[in-house]
């Protein structure tokens, strides 16, 4: 009897450590905040969900290895967007770095690396001639930059960030907003895991056509 017993005890043991992990309920205020009012998303198809970042912020920088795990696993309907936030004229000058690479076909390859060499190398890279510099140590043309740095279209998507660091009421950097409505952070959730199961959990109540409790 006593044998059974403790069979009994060590299954009920297995059995408890192979179960999925129960998701935490999500608590409004605490976990995320809604959006009012909700803002467009760019594909009605997919989930969108936009990363407002800004190179210099070392949060940001410390969210990056969670977040490209999480890419590697995330649903397959969501769809991740970068945006640089403008809370500062101080940080314009990276917001057109961003867009820049973005326009010349090297934000994929050097996304990273901008990152890597403000936090880890302390590179400053706060105007065009300090830019040009990196760039041009990396296969990049310094002229094509400085041109495209100075174009119409980047100051296009400069204004635009500017616009939506109002109108999606950040208070700080990074931020993750799900389909214009729901907007989670790591300060918020307390850990770069929990605020990307956050991110999902809202994701699936978005897909289930339903919202979480307000």
């Amino acid at each position: 009897m006593f044998k059974t017993v403790i069979r009994a005890l060590m299954l009920a043991a297995f059995v408890g450590l192979c179960a999925p992990a129960v998701a935490q309920p999500l608590v409004a205020g605490k976990d995320y905040r809604l959006l009012q009012p909700a803002q467009p998303v760019d594909n009605p198809k997919r989930i969108e969900v936009i990363e407002f970042f800004w190179y210099g912020c070392p949060h940001c920088y410390d969210l990056q290895p969670a977040l490209k795990a999480w890419l590697k696993k995330k649903s397959p309907d969501i769809e991740l967007r970068r945006v640089p936030a403008v809370f500062r004229e101080s940080w314009i000058p990276h917001t057109r770095l961003f867009y820049t690479l973005e326009a010349m076909g090297q934000l994929d390859r050097l996304h990273e690396e901008v990152f890597k060499a403000i936090h880890e190398q302390k590179a400053d890279l706060g105007d065009l001639a300090r830019m040009q510099a990196w760039v041009g140590k990396r296969g990049v043309d310094p002229k094509q930059f400085a041109e495209v740095y100075g174009s119409f279209g980047v100051d296009s998507r400069v204004q635009r960030s500017i616009q939506m660091s109002k109108a999606y009421q950040l208070s700080g950097t990074p931020s993750l907003v799900i389909n214009g409505r729901y907007l989670t952070s790591p300060a918020m959730t307390q850990g770069h895991e929990r605020t990307f199961q956050v991110v999902e959990q809202l994701a699936a109540e978005i897909r289930g056509g339903s919202g979480p409790a307000r």
